[in-house]
């Protein structure tokens, strides 16, 4: 019996990275920048978005789509924080894909947000090899985590347009090396923004949402709108 041979002239993916396309044109064409926030469980992405908000939201409308396997732990947090919040179980999967995000966002109304941010589900394997649409990949690395993960974990850090070293304030009680870190993240994305920030205490937090702001207005004046269209 002959082997059966499928030709493959198309990627896999090439579906969901069309999808991905057209939420970026979507949210390019609404003004709205859309950050894809990854970290490890425990890195801190939640306390690091609340404090964020409460700096940006006199400035900007905000809104927080969060990515869990189950639970509404953060999105609680969320809305008692009063940031516009939705709730998004994967199902059991590792990670938001496109098609996950383009649902999310269909559920959830989000012409007139300025800042749109998805904390993605905490493990820094799966969310790194997803494009989801959005403007913008962040990831957060945490002190206790060690400065190795850069090493450990290269598709991550390759992806992000900025990495967040969070929990600086807890420094001294780790073998953490701020410069070791930066060299090794470099390694990996020579063009990465690295901040050093405590999500407890605020420090590092004004470079950081400045780069934000900086961020949103590029986003918002590189569209030209007319109606549904970017020109």
């Amino acid at each position: 019996m002959a082997v059966r041979v499928i030709e493959v002239h198309e990627s896999v993916f090439a579906e969901k990275d069309r999808i991905a396309r057209e939420t970026r044109h979507l949210l390019k064409a609404q003004g709205t920048f859309m950050v894809n926030l990854m970290a490890s469980p425990g890195a801190g992405k939640t306390t690091t978005l609340l404090r964020t908000f409460n700096v940006l939201r006199e400035e900007y409308s905000c809104g927080v789509m969060e990515a869990d396997i189950d639970a509404t732990v953060d999105a609680d947090s969320m809305q008692a924080a009063g940031v516009r919040t939705i709730q998004v179980h994967t199902g059991g999967a590792c990670a938001m894909d496109a098609v996950m995000t383009r649902d999310a966002l269909q559920a959830f109304d989000t012409k007139d947000l300025d800042l749109l941010v998805l904390e993605n589900v905490g493990n820094l394997v799966c969310p790194a090899e997803e494009d989801v649409g959005a403007s913008c990949r962040v990831n957060i690395l945490s002190v206790p985590e060690g400065d190795d993960k850069p090493l450990k974990y290269p598709l991550m850090f390759e992806v992000c347009d900025a990495v967040l070293i969070n929990k600086i304030d807890a420094e001294a009680y780790f073998d953490f090396d701020r410069e070791r870190a930066a060299a090794n993240i470099r390694l990996r994305n020579p063009d990465a923004e690295i901040f050093f920030v405590s999500a407890k205490t605020g420090e590092g937090f004004d470079a950081w949402t400045d780069y934000l702001r900086g961020k949103i207005r590029e986003w918002k004046s590189s569209a030209q709108v007319t109606g549904n269209e970017i020109t």
